[in-house]
């Protein structure tokens, strides 16, 4: 009698956890089951419905069983360039980055292409410090430059490949954005410099500045930073010609009229950004 009742509470206790076990297994496998009976075209509805109510990390897993079930077809394709996108907008760029660089490597000859090259723009273009970043109000040009080149660089592709793109006209206005950042980037490195009486690398940063970028107002700034540089380490030839081209490319240039007011010695003030 003692091992017939022994034997019935070990029974029951298999049966309990084998019931235990059956529910978490259902229960790990719910959004799968959810799914399986699905058509491409209702996977993909609910994708973008997601999408529109801000659930990204839901429409990123829609997106991700989408491009298994439809591959080799152009909803696939549609699919992993809305799941870049929603990566995006769930604040993991180097996911859509990346998920963008595999759609191009593999579809070399995809009509959309070009806004692929110009999502993975963007994708950089706003890869910044995150919350810190708006809080602080820290700009383009006083981060890491590595994204806006890579930006850069996708940019100029929708340029140079799909100049008839509709992507275009905003691709050349962020490709000069991001010039006038990356040259000021530099004379903010120089500005450091000279602040901290390093004048032959203040000279060589604005230099790389001139050389590197044409055009971009800040090279007014650089070209005053060499001026006083020169003007401190007593080479005197140098910064004539210097001065030189200031006058001959910004003539109206207020560091003219500093010059009639103050003796040069005390020109290092007129540097906007730098203080005596």
């Amino acid at each position: 009698m003692y091992r017939r009742l022994q034997l019935s509470s070990l029974l029951k206790s298999f049966y309990l956890a084998f019931l235990a076990l059956c529910f978490i297994l259902s229960g790990c496998s719910t959004d799968a089951d959810l799914t399986t009976n699905w058509s491409t075209d209702k996977l993909y509805a609910e994708a973008k419905e997601e999408m529109a109510n801000k659930s990204y990390e839901k429409a990123i897993g829609y997106y991700e069983k989408l491009e298994g079930r439809a591959a080799g077809t152009t909803l696939a394709q549609q699919a992993q360039l809305e799941k870049a996108f929603a990566q995006y907008k769930n604040a993991e760029p180097a996911l859509a980055v990346s998920t963008l660089e595999r759609f191009i490597k593999l579809n070399p000859s995809s009509p959309a292409l070009d806004y692929a090259f110009y999502l993975k723009g963007v994708v950089n273009f706003n890869d910044d410090l995150g919350m810190f970043s708006r809080y602080f109000n820290q700009d383009l040009s006083e981060r890491d430059q590595k994204a806006a080149k890579q930006s850069f660089e996708a940019f100029k592709e929708v340029v140079t490949r799909f100049p008839d793109s509709k992507y275009a006209p905003d691709s050349a206005l962020r490709m000069r954005f991001i010039i006038n950042t990356l040259a000021k980037s530099e004379v903010i490195v120089a500005k450091y410099y000279f602040r901290k009486g390093a004048y032959v690398a203040a000279i060589n940063r604005a230099k790389s500045a001139i050389a590197d970028y044409q055009d971009v107002p800040v090279i007014e700034e650089a070209l005053i930073i060499m001026i006083q540089s020169y003007e401190i380490l007593g080479l005197q030839q140098l910064k004539d010609d210097t001065v030189r081209v200031l006058q001959k490319s910004y003539p109206n240039s207020e560091y003219f009229g500093k010059n009639k007011q103050q003796k040069s010695s005390s020109w290092f003030g007129w540097i906007p950004g730098v203080s005596n």
